[in-house]
């Protein structure tokens, strides 16, 4: 037997090439397939708007397809693996491998190596690119598909508050004073929470204090009477920095920006426990790429002849697709705070780690 973990240059290559082939046309496929039905049920609404047409079509399509390829990345690795393992046993090129006494991990070797690879390019594609395209898709989708935010640091569906009262806009974009919003509305409560008015406003700026609303609309709830207010002061509680904490979305922003929220978050005492659970995801979720080869390793051993192979490949899909929902219902409970954000974000990956090699060690080595 080899003391090499990988087996000859020749046959490393020659694995590893059949593998990204394969994970790079199932991730085209899937990627293809669900933005075509993406795009029957959101194409209504896109056109919908006066003016759009095709060019407004493959501006969603472009904005979509990074995050379908961050989603559907893993899946692809899973079943590219299936693909490939079943095709070699098959092919009886397993057992012409451990003849020349190579053991399972060699065997796979090479197919861990690649989907590492992939998990690093992954980890910076979600980062630099789907972040970005993800920030503008919410913005526009916000503003019903009308015209697209140039600005990629766009925030949308905001929420504030200042004591009882509350401030919604559709889409903010800016930072410090030169923060724009769109389609705000003022509540003022009283301190049940009961709502005394309501103040609409196409656009808001920052009045330093407060924020000036502009073509303002009041909607008195005792009486039921509209009143036109033109330019109108709110929330001189709300600071740009409090706004800016209070609108942090994970999914937005890059992993190093996140780091520099969460510090923030735990300056003033926030709670801080779903953004550190997103900010570990990003990490455990690219590396669930790696896991897929040892989940799918199954597949690969085990004689073709004996009728057993279509059911190894059903039991490397189901550990395959168990560890996706683990892993959604772990980050999920740390969301909540039912689990600590460490653990929520890494434990799926470790118990499947654990999972796949001892199913491995116990059926192969």
């Amino acid at each position: 037997m080899q003391l090499d973990f990988f087996p000859s240059r020749t046959l490393t290559f020659y694995l590893a090439r059949m593998f990204i082939v394969r994970i790079i046309a199932v991730l085209v496929m899937l990627v293809l397939v669900l933005m075509m039905l993406d795009l029957l049920s959101s194409s209504g609404d896109i056109l919908a708007v006066e003016g759009n047409g095709q060019a407004e079509l493959l501006t969603y399509a472009s904005l979509r397809i990074p995050q379908l390829v961050a989603r559907f990345l893993p899946y692809s690795v899973l079943l590219a693996t299936l693909i490939a393992l079943v095709t070699l046993n098959q092919n009886s090129e397993v057992i012409a491998m451990k003849a020349a006494g190579l053991s399972a991990h060699q065997v796979l070797a090479p197919l861990l190596l690649t989907a590492a690879l992939v998990s690093t390019v992954s980890f910076v594609f979600n980062e630099r690119v789907v972040t970005r395209a993800t920030a503008t898709l919410k913005a526009w989708e916000a503003a019903d598909y009308g015209d697209i935010p140039q600005d990629s640091a766009v925030r949308a569906n905001v929420y504030l508050t200042d004591g009882e009262d509350v401030l919604t806009a559709s889409s903010m974009t800016g930072s410090g004073g030169a923060i724009r919003m769109r389609d705000v509305t003022w509540y003022a409560r009283s301190e049940g929470g009961m709502i005394l008015t309501q103040i609409r406003a196409p656009r808001a700026s920052y009045a330093a204090p407060g924020w000036k609303l502009e073509e303002a609309v009041r909607f008195d709830v005792s009486t039921a009477e509209t009143e036109q207010l033109g330019e109108l002061v709110v929330g001189a509680g709300l600071s740009p920095d409090q706004i800016e904490l209070d609108t942090v979305d994970p999914d937005t922003k890059p992993f190093w920006e996140l780091s520099e929220s969460i510090e923030a978050y735990e300056a003033v005492g926030r709670r801080t426990a779903e953004l550190r659970a997103k900010w570990w995801h990003k990490l455990s979720g690219p590396l669930s790429a790696f896991l897929m080869p040892l989940l799918g390793a199954v597949a690969a051993f085990g004689l073709a002849r004996s009728g057993q192979l279509f059911l190894r490949a059903i039991i490397g899909m189901a550990l395959g697709f168990a560890y996706f929902v683990i892993d959604n219902a772990a980050l999920a409970m740390g969301n909540f705070g039912g689990y600590p954000p460490f653990l929520a974000a890494w434990a799926p990956f470790f118990l499947f780690l654990l999972v796949g090699e001892t199913v491995l060690v116990r059926t192969e080595e």
